[in-house]
């Protein structure tokens, strides 16, 4: 599990509720961070924020899924960007889920959850 947020807030309680039902949670604080420990941590999924400094989770996802090595994660964007516009682009990016904020943390859990189980079948 990789959580990528730029807000050391959010992050922490994505980290902190997803750790308590059991996940090993590593995190990144940018597109960039998220793309460089990608490779080292190759998480079953990814939480992660659009809105970041220096490279934004619309093209993270597109990194990560145009790499033959991260194609296969499953992308939840989580995102106070909540037009059907926002939600088209994630989904045409090829993410595998879409959270807006503030987000109910048992949502997140359980979509994490399934995604997981997706992942490892």
């Amino acid at each position: 599990m990789l959580v990528v947020d730029d807000d050391e807030v959010i992050r922490q309680l994505i980290a902190v509720n997803l750790s308590l039902e059991g996940f090993e949670v590593s995190t990144a604080t940018d597109g960039q961070d998220c793309l460089e420990r990608v490779h080292d941590v190759m998480p079953d999924v990814i939480t992660l924020d659009v809105m970041m400094p220096y490279l934004d989770g619309w093209v993270t996802a597109e990194r990560l899924r145009a790499d033959e090595a991260t194609s296969h994660i499953k992308v939840v964007l989580i995102t106070a960007r909540a037009q059907d516009d926002d939600k088209r682009r994630g989904m045409n990016i090829g993410v595998d889920a879409y959270l807006t904020k503030p987000f109910d943390p048992a949502e997140l859990i359980q979509v994490v959850r399934d995604l997981a189980a997706l992942a490892r079948s």
